[in-house]
């Protein structure tokens, strides 16, 4: 069979000798230039060169990358060669499911050339498994000190982000600083003096769009700055929620606020809201665009005006009913003796938001059901033997970790006995002072290797005693609402982070449901 080959480049990170932005790094035009000269001189023939530029060996996106799994899934080639089994994926979950499962199923050969992995090698597995396991920790070390560097900036008060908060942009003059641009932020001034000579929101956000003032998105968009945001209809318009936003919003009096959502783990492709307890927040680091008095001004009135019911009552579902077409938080409206759910926005703009709706008492009748489900579902038998079964693997694990790490340190401290000895045979002049620096680096490496195998341990171990603290709070939170009937304020407020709520358009059967998706705490 003719052996056709797919080489595979990618642009380390650590990568920065671009010639200009638009170029191909030097490093790849290596490692094309390397792969190319060895598939040759293994006399297979060349189907394809996928290469990709500037990206993380963490990100699945990767266009070349996600068109060369279609190739191989249509077996248009049977070998995969890159420079490296790191330059391929880093994630040792890709490894096992990419070289070891799908490309094994296709009949793909998959070569390394500079680390030796080569599936078609008995024996070679290990490796290549243990090489998945070393970049693992590489993407996790790099993620925690990526984070700590920036949890440092953000405390300095340094501007983190790709775009700067409407009203102001980046100073071109200083790295992390923020300056006032005029344009927008008269506008962030008017929507603060409207708001303060009684206008309210639903009204001040109908009055841009009447005055044709582009929304925050579509500012940037007409600025030339490449900012997505959010791909929804209307999403050009200003909302209610846009308007609420910016008047709570203490960047405008000139503190720095930063760090209100979080990715769980650099695997998350989504990051989950931080608790305003914990946000960073440093002031004065900008010039501020509302004055202090104008700033107490609305937020007395926004204060006095903050009731989540129309009836002046508190509802248990307070700040957690969002419409799933806007994103704005949904009110209760009263009618008769019914309550219903339903997203304001379309009724001061019904061209933005087909309009989430829905009676409270469906609401909170799916919640308990789709609760109940789950606490069955997880209490299950089988699932508490597998469940069980689980936790008697992690405690092993967690057995032998901390094995290997009392192992590791015994290992230091003998290393660190042979430096002093060596010390002391050379001072004896059993050795010569040449024989004494080549054994103190050989010493002193092992002893560098094994403080960061010893760190690499800890990591482990402490993951294996968060997940399995995890498990137990849930356990605990779950098996306290078994068999629920009613909601209230306190069930809710744990178990629920918000609910996404639609709206059902079927005339016929008024009683189905409309779309509903819980995000739950656990």
């Amino acid at each position: 069979m003719k052996n056709l080959v797919a080489i595979y480049s990618r642009l380390s990170e650590e990568d920065k000798n671009k010639l200009n932005e638009y170029d191909e790094s030097q490093s790849i035009q290596n490692q094309k230039s390397m792969l190319i000269s060895y598939a040759v001189s293994q006399g297979w023939e060349i189907y394809n060169i996928y290469s990709d530029d500037d990206y993380k060996g963490s990100d699945r996106n990767r266009p070349a990358f996600q068109q060369l799994m279609k190739d191989a899934e249509n077996k248009k080639f049977n070998i995969v060669l890159c420079k490296s089994q790191a330059r391929f994926t880093r994630e040792l979950e890709l490894v096992e499911k990419i070289i070891h499962g799908q490309f094994v199923e296709w009949g793909i050969r998959f070569v390394g050339y500079a680390d030796n992995a080569d599936t078609a090698i008995a024996g070679n597995k290990k490796a290549r498994q243990i090489n998945g396991l070393v970049n693992e920790w590489y993407l996790e070390d790099l993620s925690d000190n990526i984070r700590t560097v920036l949890t440092d900036h953000r405390k300095k008060g340094m501007h983190i982000g790709a775009f700067a908060l409407y009203g102001y942009q980046k100073d071109p003059e200083q790295k992390g600083h923020l300056i006032i641009d005029e344009e927008a932020a008269e506008v962030v001034r008017m929507v603060f003096r409207l708001y303060a000579d009684g206008m309210g929101k639903k009204n001040i956000a109908r009055y841009l769009n009447e005055q044709g003032i582009p929304n925050p998105t579509e500012y940037k968009k007409r600025k030339g700055l490449p900012y997505r945001g959010v791909a929804m209809k209307y999403a050009s318009m200003w909302k209610y929620f846009s308007i609420s936003d910016m008047l709570q919003n203490e960047m405008y009096i000139g503190n720095m606020v930063q760090g209100k959502y979080r990715n769980p783990t650099y695997k998350s492709r989504s990051s989950k809201p931080v608790p305003k307890e914990e946000w960073i927040v440093v002031e004065n680091t900008h010039e501020p665009i509302i004055d202090k008095d104008l700033w107490d001004k609305v937020q007395k009135m926004l204060s006095e005006k903050a009731r989540p019911m129309c009836t002046g009552e508190v509802s248990i579902w307070a700040n957690k009913v969002k419409c799933l077409y806007c994103g704005y938080g949904m009110r209760v409206i009263k009618n008769r003796d019914y309550r219903y759910f339903r997203c304001s926005s379309r009724y001061f703009d019904q061209i933005s938001c087909p309009g989430g709706i829905i009676p409270q008492r469906f609401l909170e009748e799916a919640v308990i059901r789709e609760l109940n489900t789950i606490i069955d579902s997880y209490f299950d038998e089988e699932e508490a033997k597998k469940k069980l079964a689980v936790r008697r693997r992690n405690e092993l694990e967690r057995k032998k970790l901390l094995k290997d790490k009392a192992e590791m340190q015994k290992r230091v401290y003998d290393l660190e006995n042979a430096i002093k000895n060596t010390y002391f045979d050379k001072s004896r002049g059993l050795i010569s002072e040449q024989e004494f620096l080549v054994f103190r680096q050989s010493f002193e490496q092992d002893v560098s290797f094994c403080r960061k195998e010893i760190e690499n341990l800890e990591k482990h171990i402490e993951n294996l005693e968060r997940n399995q603290s995890k498990e137990e709070s849930v356990e605990s939170v779950l098996s306290a609402y078994r068999n629920i009937k009613e909601l209230d304020r306190r069930v809710v407020d744990s178990l629920i982070d918000y609910v996404e709520v639609g709206r059902n358009d079927n005339k016929i059967h008024r009683t189905d449901l409309p779309p509903i998706i819980i995000h739950w705490k656990f």
